[in-house]
């Protein structure tokens, strides 16, 4: 997790110069420049980190985005929809998730079929 730059660099600048957040129970070091330890996902942890940065990024962490969502800590879900099948495999919203809904805040399309989507829990 790292803290959004209002800047919206993108690339290895945004990731490179941006503070990160390292949600794990097993990581006890990085060799990242910028990065802090946060330990195992605690949702109280998560909050502090929120009021104190503000905005904040997930990229490519499907378990502690189910864990976010779960404990209503994702202000907006961005999802890049692929024209293809993968089969089975991790779900974002698993079996007995409780039902949730959301406002579409964007949507694009693109060439190469992709679909960008992001949607707000609802106001």
């Amino acid at each position: 997790m790292v803290v959004a730059d209002r800047g919206r660099r993108s690339g290895a600048p945004f990731f490179n110069d941006t503070t990160k957040y390292v949600v794990s129970g097993t990581v006890a070091t990085t060799t990242w420049r910028n990065s802090e330890i946060v330990g195992p996902y605690d949702p109280e942890a998560i909050r502090r980190i929120k009021d104190d940065v503000g905005e904040l990024y997930v990229s490519g962490s499907g378990t502690l985005v189910r864990a976010l969502l779960a404990d209503g800590l994702v202000d907006e879900l961005h999802l890049f929809v692929d024209p293809l099948t993968r089969g089975s495999g991790p779900r974002l919203f698993p079996d007995g998730s409780a039902p949730g809904t959301f406002e579409r805040s964007a949507c694009e399309s693109y060439d190469n079929g992709v679909v960008y989507l992001a949607y707000r829990p609802p106001t």
